[in-house]
């Protein structure tokens, strides 16, 4: 009699450690059954375990891997993954930021450094971004109220040709320089991992502070004012 308790007892503790099941806290014949569940609930739990793991090691590559400037809250930011050049070194806060070439979807040449001597506040997005759209007119808000200190606006969009970019900034109402990079090769020379990605460049081409994710219209203002100074 005692032995049996002392069984059902033991069979009662193992069940606890699974997924609660009609029964499993009576001891029963079918033992192979319940190694099944025993197995079932341990692959559940590892694959758990790897979820939990990549999950935290993207959020880390966004915020800690963006390059080497100073991290900044997600946001709200979309992962992206670049395909382009990523030999060059890093963007640094407190350091000269990399310069580019490009065109606009006007066909207008623009290039950081045509641009020393202005702010210039350097976005990536993208149409297919649901926070970039959202960001938008916020954008465009804050740069009519400061085109006259002569700050720049220049939105990169990630994996867009001109035509689509043309016709987004068309919808949207914005006025400043959009550039395409549809073989992201712009947001890999400032290794982009997530969108919408901001950077804050001085008069003197030096990048001053990054941001990834959604900026609200104050925090796009405080930004403009400090490069303004």
């Amino acid at each position: 009699m005692t032995d049996r308790t002392h069984a059902a007892g033991a069979d009662q503790g193992a069940a606890g450690t699974d997924q609660p099941t009609a029964g499993a806290t009576q001891a029963g014949p079918k033992e192979d059954w319940r190694g099944g569940i025993r197995a079932s609930g341990s692959k559940q739990l590892i694959v758990l375990l790897v979820t939990a793991l990549l999950v935290a090691g993207g959020a880390w590559l966004l915020g800690g891997k963006a390059g080497s400037a100073k991290s900044a809250p997600l946001n709200g930011a979309q992962a992206v993954q670049v395909t382009g050049d990523t030999s060059g070194p890093a963007p640094e806060v407190g350091k000269p930021a990399q310069d580019f070439t490009a065109r606009t979807v006007k066909g207008e040449p623009i290039s950081l450094s045509e641009l020393k001597g202005r702010p210039v506040w350097l976005t990536f997005g993208a149409s297919w971004c649901t926070a970039c759209r959202a960001e938008a007119p916020d954008m465009q808000a804050a740069y009519t109220a400061a085109k006259a200190s002569g700050v720049e606006i220049v939105s990169v969009n990630m994996q867009e040709l001109p035509a689509d970019v043309v016709s987004y900034a068309g919808k949207l109402g914005l006025t400043f320089p959009q550039v395409a990079d549809p073989d992201t090769a712009l947001a890999s020379k400032y290794r982009v991992m997530g969108l919408p990605s901001h950077f804050f460049i001085d008069k003197e081409g030096v990048l001053r502070s990054q941001h990834i994710g959604v900026l609200t219209r104050s925090a796009m203002d405080q930004q403009i004012g400090t490069l303004a100074r």
